[in-house]
C-alpha cells in the first residue's frame, strides 16, 4: 500500500527530474517536462505529494492554480519499478480532493500520445480530452485532458 504526504517541491525534486528525465527518453527531446517552480504548489491551491512504499519514496504529483477556478494536475510520476500497482490512480484521487477541498470548478492536465497508459487512466478517472494549452500546446504529441468538479 502506498503512504500520501504533502511536502514541499523541493524535497521531491529528485522524483520530478526522474519523470522529467524519462520524458526526455520517451520524446526524443532535450526538454524534458514543461516548467514548474517549487512556488506554482503552494497552498492553498497548490499542493505536491508523494507516495511512499515501506519508507522509500516512489511517486510525486502535483496541483498547481492554472486560472480562475481551475488548477493543473503536474509531475505525476510512479517510479518503474512500482508501476502497475495503482499507486498513480491513488495519488491522482487525492489531487483531485484536494481540488475539491480548495472549491476548484475543475481540473486540467497535459500528456502526451506516448504514454497511452497514463491517457487510460485519466480517461477512466473521469477526465474527458480537451484542446491543448500550455507549454506543449503547439508540440502534435500532446494530449490535454480536463474534470469538471
Amino acid at each position: 500500500m502506498i503512504e500520501l504526504r504533502t511536502v514541499l517541491y523541493e524535497q521531491a525534486e529528485h522524483l520530478a527530474e526522474a519523470m522529467s528525465d524519462e520524458m526526455k527518453v520517451l520524446y526524443e527531446d532535450d526538454e524534458g517536462a514543461s516548467p514548474a517552480v517549487a512556488a506554482d504548489f503552494n497552498p492553498p491551491i497548490g499542493v505536491f505529494l508523494v507516495g511512499a512504499v515501506e519508507g522509500a519514496d516512489v511517486a510525486c504529483g502535483g496541483l498547481r492554480f492554472l486560472a480562475e477556478g481551475v488548477g493543473e494536475v503536474k509531475r505525476m510520476y510512479v517510479d518503474p519499478a512500482h508501476r502497475g500497482r495503482g499507486y498513480s490512480r491513488v495519488l491522482l484521487r487525492a489531487l483531485v480532493q484536494h481540488a475539491r477541498d480548495v472549491e476548484l470548478r475543475e481540473v486540467r492536465l497535459e500528456t502526451g500520445s506516448r504514454q497511452p497508459v497514463a491517457m487510460a487512466l485519466y480517461e477512466s478517472e473521469g477526465f474527458a480530452p480537451i484542446q491543448p494549452f500550455g507549454y506543449w500546446a503547439d508540440h502534435p504529441e500532446t494530449r490535454c485532458f480536463s474534470l469538471t468538479l
